[in-house]
Order: C-alpha cells, then sequence, then structure tokens
C-alpha cells in the first residue's frame, strides 16, 4: 500500500490535518485510527464549549468531531478503523487490523496520536486498591458513553479540565461532589471552568492539598485529605477524612509518544512531545506531529489550527524536501516550556509561539531575545499555567543565526 501522507490518528488533530493537507492538493491521504470510529476523545464530550474560535459556533465535542467527519466523508480521505500502528519508520509505516499486517509507503507522515490521563501508579497515591478509583476521563466515558454512574459521593483530585467538567457532571446526574482538591497553590483549569463547574455548584475547591490515603477493601469507602507546605509534603494535624464512594483523578495529560520515541524522535523533556520546528517536522526527515502529541492544549480549536500547519508543512516538504539547518528556542525566565523549540531558517513567514508560565503573574512582560539581543516585548494583564500564552515573532525579526529565548517577568498574583 502506498500514500503520499499518512496522519496516524483519527481525532481533532488527525482530521484536521488530513483536511488541510487535501486543500493544498495532497492526492493520496490515508488517515489511521485505532478506535472504532473517528473522533477521538470528542466522543466522549457532550458538553458544549467547542468551535467558539474555529467556526464562532459552540458545539458539543460530538457535534465538532462530526462536522470534521461529514467533510472527511465528502473529501474521499481514505480511512482505516480499528487499526493499530505497530511502528513508523521515515517512509513507512507497519500497521496491523482484523485482515492481519500491512505495510504503508508513506511520502510523509503525521503524528496525530493525542494524549493520555496520568494515572493512580504515576503519582504515587497511597492506600489501599478498592473499586471506585478511576481517572475523570475513564469516569466521563463510563456515564456518556456507557451510561453508568459510578459513584454517588465523590471527590475529585485535581483541577484540570477534565476533572472540573466532571464535577459538573455528576452534579447534575445526582451525585454529590464533596470536594476538588489541588496540589498546587493555584487551579490547573481554565478560569471559565472554574467558574461555571465549580462555583455555579457550590462544589469547593481546596487548593494546596492532596490525597494521603485511600480507604476501603472491596470498594472505596473514604479518602484523606491533608494540606502540603511549600514543598509539597502534607502537613501533620492538617489531615481531613472524608467518606466517599468516588475518587476522581485529574492529575494530567501526558502525550502519547511510544510510536515517537521508538523511531528515534527527539523529545522534549517537559512537554513529553516531540521537538518540532515552526512548521511542525519533529526531528525525523518528513515526520510531523501535531496536537496533544507535540504539547496538551486548552482548547481544541486551536488543536486545529495546529494541525492546518503540520498539514501546510507536510504539503511544501513532499513538494520539496530539504535538509534544514535549525536554530533552538529556549525557555528563559518563568517560562515551563515554548514550541516549537527550534526554527527552520529561513523563516520566510511570521513564527507563533505557544508556551505556559510556571506561576500565576500580574501584568507580565514577555521578551523575545537573541542571544540577550532584544527582538520583541509583549506585557499582558495577567498569566496563568493553566491557560496557554500565544506570541507572534514577525519574519524579519527572526534571526539567521544564535538561539531564541524567551523570558517573563511580573508581579506574584
Amino acid at each position: 500500500m502506498k500514500a503520499d501522507l499518512v496522519v496516524i490518528g483519527g481525532g481533532p488533530a488527525g482530521m484536521g490535518a488530513a483536511l488541510e493537507a487535501h486543500r493544498l492538493g495532497v492526492k493520496e491521504i490515508l488517515i489511521i485510527e485505532r478506535d472504532l470510529s473517528l473522533g477521538g476523545i470528542l466522543q466522549q464530550c457532550i458538553h458544549n464549549g467547542f468551535g467558539l474560535h474555529l467556526f464562532g459556533d459552540e458545539l458539543t465535542g460530538g457535534e465538532y468531531a462530526q462536522r470534521f467527519i461529514d467533510q472527511l466523508v465528502a473529501s474521499g480521505i481514505h480511512v482505516l478503523t480499528d487499526t493499530m500502528v505497530m511502528e513508523v519508520e521515515p517512509g513507512l509505516v507497519r500497521a496491523v487490523n482484523k485482515g492481519g499486517v500491512m505495510e504503508i509507503q508513506a511520502g510523509a507522515i503525521i503524528l496525530a496520536m493525542g494524549c493520555r490521563e496520568r494515572t493512580r501508579g504515576a503519582i504515587n497515591v497511597p492506600g489501599a486498591r478498592p473499586a471506585g478509583v478511576y481517572t475523570a476521563g475513564a469516569a466521563q466515558r463510563l456515564l456518556n458513553i456507557e451510561g453508568l454512574l459510578p459513584g454517588k459521593r465523590a471527590v475529585i483530585l485535581g483541577s484540570g479540565d477534565i476533572g472540573l467538567i466532571m464535577a459538573r457532571r455528576l452534579t447534575l446526574e445526582g451525585a454529590k461532589v464533596l470536594a476538588v482538591a489541588e496540589l498546587m497553590p493555584w487551579s490547573n483549569g481554565l478560569a471559565r471552568n472554574i467558574a461555571q463547574c465549580l462555583n455555579d455548584f457550590d462544589i469547593p475547591l481546596l487548593l494546596s492539598h492532596t490525597v494521603v490515603g485511600i480507604h476501603g477493601s472491596k470498594r472505596l469507602q473514604g479518602v484523606t485529605l491533608a494540606r502540603v507546605d511549600a514543598k509539597f509534603q502534607p502537613l501533620a494535624g492538617s489531615e481531613l477524612c472524608i467518606p466517599c464512594d468516588l475518587l476522581l483523578l485529574s492529575v494530567g495529560l501526558v502525550p502519547e509518544n511510544e510510536l515517537s520515541r521508538k523511531l528515534g524522535i527527539a523529545i522534549d523533556p517537559v512537554t513529553n512531545g516531540p521537538l518540532v520546528d515552526q512548521h511542525l517536522q519533529t526531528s525525523a526527515e518528513g515526520v510531523f506531529a501535531c496536537g496533544n502529541v507535540v504539547h496538551v492544549h486548552d482548547l481544541v480549536d486551536f488543536v486545529t489550527l495546529e494541525s492546518r500547519r503540520a498539514a501546510a508543512g507536510a504539503a511544501a516538504w513532499l513538494q520539496n524536501p530539504q535538509p534544514r539547518q535549525t536554530i533552538a528556542v529556549n525557555p528563559g525566565e518563568n517560562i515551563s516550556y515554548v514550541v516549537p523549540q527550534r526554527l527552520t531558517l529561513p523563516a520566510e513567514e511570521d513564527v507563533t509561539f505557544l508556551f505556559r508560565v510556571k506561576k500565576p503573574l500580574k501584568k507580565p512582560v514577555f521578551s523575545v531575545s537573541n542571544q540577550g539581543a532584544p527582538l520583541l516585548k509583549k506585557q499582558r494583564p495577567v498569566a496563568l499555567p493553566a491557560e496557554m500564552v500565544e506570541l507572534k515573532l514577525p519574519a524579519g525579526k527572526i534571526p539567521a543565526s544564535g538561539e531564541i529565548t524567551i523570558d517573563c517577568r511580573g508581579e506574584e498574583r
């Protein structure tokens, strides 16, 4: 089997990339999706809030996905569902489904595998292992797809957006959400989700708290929370025992990069996603990546917009594959990470940097420099770790050599 472009993943990033590549004239495009149907995580997101940036319309996750599925059907792009990619090499994809093992020769490859949730094992929550402990996404699938209520008295650990949305969802289904505990001294969810999912339902948010005990043998009977100090160690005497039959973990997302690592692609130790340039090309020639497989996004609209840039990069590479000269882009003061992590030269178009700050700041000033020489400065009213920051560097200011650094200075909130 041959294809000009193989897209691995049929979620919002993969569908967006395939459609944009088709629009740009790429002929033979193949999407490979391991699930039974396209859509990715959007299938279980029945809440609204999707599509505001891209369509100017407020859609549910399923409605957002269906718009792209309809376009895929009309375009004639080939799709393989219920198919698992086992291995990727430059120019070759090995996959398996009910029909057996297949090898697909690919002119270019776009990685769009998305991300997965951190589990209890990844954060070392102490205590027993009774039934009733779920990741927020697993509980969301049980409730929204399977129609099963996983518990009636819930505690949520972590204030990520999925956990906040599930706090509201459980409440609407008649369960009692007793508390949302967050290890950090600030919330890790979007401000609108704090307001709509917690404040509107009088659900308490306990900052600088974590779970220090899980109780129950066969079924969860309760959890013990404790306040933590500046080093995130539990404070003796601050324990609070809450009887409950459901503990949801909303403790972060991890880009799904097993295929990337097997291919030998360079990985950013902070994002756990591939190092990419402004065209979303990875360290492997002809292999691109986009969406949550690169870094975790706030909104699905931004995933789709990024997928279009990856498709444009892949289409251009198919027309003119050339060795690259790059310069590094580094996170500086108060910056957790920055994407892209390198720029391919010559850079003929403006470059948009996406990054997150390490802590909440008032009146932050973002500066872009090349080995100390200032290139750009911008001030914003506020910056939060939960909200991605976007900064555009004009093409005329992109240096021909050196290293770019992005810094942030501001008042602590």
